[in-house]
């Protein structure tokens, strides 16, 4: 929801998530924002990696 830096990525593609689940940790504005899955689903693709810079509104990973 928010520009920053992925810090830590806990999924990988091919995994199965369930709603709620913690998909990845954001840093923003020195604050760490845990991204949850809002469905429950498959993970497809992973667009980040740890490190990476993101910008508002970006796609990080896919889910079907």
């Amino acid at each position: 929801p928010m520009p920053g830096m992925v810090v830590k990525i806990n999924v990988q593609p091919g995994d199965d998530v369930e709603k709620g689940e913690a998909l990845l940790v954001l840093e923003a504005m020195k604050m760490e924002n845990i991204i949850k899955s809002p469905i429950k689903g498959l993970i497809k693709s992973i667009f980040i990696k740890e490190g990476d810079s993101v910008s508002k509104k970006q796609i990080l990973l896919e889910i079907v």
